[in-house]
């Protein structure tokens, strides 16, 4: 199984057309790291996103959690941040917790993990990022000149 069977654009647009309360594994409180500025868009665009990192008690205004076991409520994403070898506890904590979707961000390649969280039932997208694919699906992308593959001007009624 390749990582890009984790890609697939029905799966993505689910995802981002019907849960809104994301789950952020290893979003950071520094302002110049890739996390902080998907955590700051995706947050701008309407989710509900919740700090997950030990090292730090606030980040984007919002309660920072230790662990997802410790956020009140279950996530519907956990998007993770973290590095290949660690997703298998993000997974096993995405399912005890009652996650529906994971969504590990570029550069987090873990197929046997990913395998793992889509026979528990939650949907999988891999080496892709969430702020990227929103903005892509959403059409927002091409205001900055980078072509989209959407092919109609006209918004997705999920997005």
């Amino acid at each position: 199984m390749a990582a890009n069977s984790f890609q697939d654009p029905r799966v993505i647009r689910k995802i981002l057309g019907r849960m809104r309360r994301v789950a952020m594994v290893g979003l950071s409180g520094n302002t110049i790291r890739p996390s902080y500025f998907v955590g700051y868009y995706l947050k701008r665009m309407g989710f509900e996103v919740i700090p997950v990192n030990p090292r730090y008690g606030e980040i984007l205004e919002l309660p920072c959690y230790p662990s997802l076991s410790a956020i009140p409520g279950p996530p519907e994403v956990v998007d993770v941040f973290r590095k290949p070898e660690e997703v298998g506890e993000v997974v096993g904590e995405a399912i005890a917790v009652g996650a529906k979707a994971l969504w590990l961000q570029f550069g987090v390649i873990n197929e046997k993990e990913a395998k793992r969280a889509q026979e528990a039932g939650l949907d999988v997208v891999m080496d892709r990022c969430m702020k990227i694919e929103h903005g892509r699906w959403r059409g927002s992308l091409q205001w900055a000149g980078i072509r989209t593959g959407v092919i109609t001007s006209r918004r997705d009624p999920l997005i």
